[in-house]
């Protein structure tokens, strides 16, 4: 124990021991890189809502083993991550098996509903996020594209570079 009176203590743990972890957070997203915390792919959003949950584990660890079981977790989530992203661009068929395709929703002004459907996104989320692009006419649009962190982006104005596409799947 830090104090003698219980409440004391239980605060005392949490402030120290929540620093530690994010400060052991820092060092080892600084070893592995700022893409640690990256929503590129469905995994790197896993891992980055893993590792917040982890903390807060490790903040309110009531053992020292139970903080270094997660503040290692922590480390090989990262490691695992990292080791992940290194074979995905060394390996096509590593990233195949683990990476989802983009898949494009609209196109030229069309909504593409065998995409919507197959992906379950509603017409009236896509028609919400054609507003947070500002598209004025469904004209405007030359791609809507279901990324596969789950975000959905809008290409809009007069002309559109196909390479932004590659690697979209068309689902018709």
């Amino acid at each position: 124990m830090f104090f003698s009176i219980e409440s004391l203590d239980t605060i005392a743990r949490a402030i120290i021991l929540s620093a530690v972890a994010v400060c052991w957070v820092i060092f080892v997203v600084r070893i592995i890189g700022l893409r640690a915390f990256s929503k590129m792919t469905a995994f790197d959003f896993v891992v980055t809502v893993a590792i917040g949950s982890l903390l807060a584990g490790a903040s309110q660890a009531t053992s020292w083993s139970d903080f270094v079981q997660a503040t290692a977790a922590v480390a090989s989530l990262l490691g695992v991550q990292y080791v992940s992203a290194r074979l995905r661009r060394a390996s096509d068929t590593f990233e195949t098996l683990v990476q989802n395709k983009p898949v494009l929703l609209m196109e030229d002004g069309r909504i593409l509903h065998a995409a919507l459907t197959a992906t379950r996104v509603a017409e009236d989320d896509l028609i919400a996020k054609l507003r947070e692009a500002n598209v004025l006419d469904f004209s405007q649009v030359r791609a809507v594209v279901l990324e596969t962190t789950g975000n959905i982006s809008v290409l809009h104005g007069a002309k559109l570079q196909q390479r932004l596409l590659d690697g979209v799947c068309r689902i018709e």
